[in-house]
């Protein structure tokens, strides 16, 4: 059976993958670089751009990167997984993540919006938020604001559409590793997989392969592997130093 591919999105080269290991770590293959990236906001306050921060060695394939939450090594994967009492059941269903997206059309744009995979990163909220922003025309400046806020989403909830040539805009990211952090919020945030790296369920499936994936590496997340934000509201943070 063939992989499902998000329309806009484009698969990864096959040497490229994640293996969620059933009560385990994700086992990351193909050697992606792997680096953090900042959240870093602008005059508004939220977020606008990404920073990066510490490079991650990637030396080992695959290299383990934490899904409990607990290692005292995070990113990467110690072991702490296999002695303490953590929920590693995968929750999220593999159908494509448009099909449970709500629609928010404007003259120009059409915003498509998954709620259940936001990571609360907030590149959508300034200057006016964007499912304000694309209810009305837009001038030339705005329409570039909603396409950087449509964009910078690192989950993939907001998948954003021409309205008028039905082109859907997708950032043109190769295949590598995020791991975001939120000074604003003071927490650590989710493992950002860019450029259509497929991700394996520890039952052998796939999920739909897509350009922007944040995945849970709190733990907490009731939406597994994906991130639902649960690491702002048990404020989670990796213990490593981070350059900002």
């Amino acid at each position: 059976m063939e992989d499902l591919i998000q329309k806009g999105s484009h698969a990864a080269p096959a040497t490229y993958y994640i293996l969620i290991q059933k009560d385990g770590p994700y086992l990351v293959y193909g050697k992606p670089p792997v680096n953090q990236e900042i959240l870093t906001p602008d005059a508004t306050g939220y977020s606008w751009t990404y920073k990066q921060g510490n490079t991650i060695e990637n030396t080992e394939e695959p290299i383990a990167l934490c899904r409990c939450g607990q290692s005292k090594h995070k990113p990467c994967c110690d072991g702490t997984h296999t002695y303490i009492e953590w929920d590693s059941e995968e929750t999220a269903g593999k159908e494509p993540l448009l099909s449970g997206a709500k629609q928010f059309e404007g003259p120009e744009f059409i915003l498509n919006d998954n709620k259940k995979y936001c990571a609360v990163a907030r590149f959508c909220d300034g200057y006016g938020d964007i499912w304000h922003l694309i209810r009305k025309p837009a001038t030339d400046v705005e329409k570039e604001i909603i396409k950087h806020q449509g964009t910078h989403c690192p989950s993939g909830r907001l998948v954003l559409v021409d309205a008028k040539t039905g082109e859907i805009y997708e950032p043109n990211l190769d295949p590598s590793i995020g791991i975001l952090e939120d000074p604003v919020m003071k927490v650590s945030g989710p493992i950002w997989v860019k450029g259509g790296i497929r991700i394996q369920s520890a039952d052998g499936s796939s999920y739909e392969i897509r350009n922007r994936v944040a995945l849970c590496r709190c733990g907490h997340s009731s939406n597994k592997p994906f991130c639902d934000s649960t690491h702002i509201k048990v404020g989670f943070t990796d213990e490593k130093k981070k350059t900002v």
